[in-house]
């Protein structure tokens, strides 16, 4: 069990505290223990090169965060942050690591639409899109990445965290169609990060039924009401945006 106090906030990962608890678990899927296996995955897609990017998990009350400017390749449960929910607080601060300056932005998918998983990624392709459409090279504008009949998009729910319930034929209930048009808004990057947090709820609420939210010339938000929909949307979404700059090369139109 856990301990409902909450710890010193200089408590440090080099040995095992009060707070190890909360990290701690012979479960593969503890989220300190799936996100030390999610980046060391995304680490091989490119997605977290350099340190950049990151991932957030929330389970019940506690929100697990990898920590900022670290390896994510080699990162350990014990490096994790966690934060209360509710209030705000951390639970557990390693000393030795900065919380990630995604976390306004990870909490925004939780609170807005209820998810439970985020992921941030640095992707080539995600950046490659967004200076696409700022040049007016697509016909879909300068502040929105469109796509229409692409298979994988199927893939994508409503919102981002629809439902994943099977209807006869396969079809999952609150997906996109494949005659449906994805969109992806795109919203301008800044010198820090977590400035970024106005803008993206704010895109959230004006985009009901994205997914994701693109940062021009950085990368990418995606969330999912688990980590299975999470990752299976940043994946297809990362296959649709490599494909998309493609289409490009070769002179053809994405919508």
């Amino acid at each position: 069990m856990v301990s409902s106090g909450l710890p010193p906030s200089n408590a440090t990962s080099d040995t095992h505290n009060n707070d190890d608890a909360l990290v701690l678990s012979d479960d593969p899927l503890h989220p300190a223990n799936h996100i030390c296996e999610l980046c060391y995955k995304f680490y091989g897609h490119g997605w977290v090169t350099g340190t950049g990017g990151g991932i957030s998990i929330k389970r019940d009350n506690h929100v697990y965060i990898a920590p900022s400017g670290v390896q994510k390749e080699l990162m350990k449960p014990t490096d994790m942050f966690v934060m209360d929910y509710h209030t705000r607080e951390y639970l557990r601060r390693p000393q030795v690591f900065k919380p990630s300056a995604c976390t306004p932005l990870f909490m925004a998918a939780f609170t807005k639409r209820g998810a439970s998983c985020c992921i941030h990624t640095h992707s080539q392709w995600a950046v490659l899109v967004t200076l696409i459409c700022e040049a007016g090279l697509q016909d879909s504008g300068k502040d929105v990445f469109a796509l229409k009949e692409i298979e994988q998009i199927k893939g994508i729910s409503r919102g981002g965290t629809g439902s994943t319930e099977i209807a006869e034929g396969g079809r999952k209930l609150g997906n996109l169609g494949y005659f449906d048009t994805l969109k992806i808004p795109i919203i301008e990057n800044t010198a820090h990060e977590e400035d970024l947090k106005d803008t993206l709820e704010k895109a959230i609420e004006e985009w009901p039924e994205t997914c994701a939210v693109l940062v021009r010339r950085h990368g990418v938000y995606v969330w999912g009401k688990d980590v299975t929909q999470a990752k299976t949307q940043c994946e297809s979404l990362d296959y649709i945006f490599q494909l998309a700059v493609e289409m490009h090369k070769l002179g053809l139109k994405w919508v």
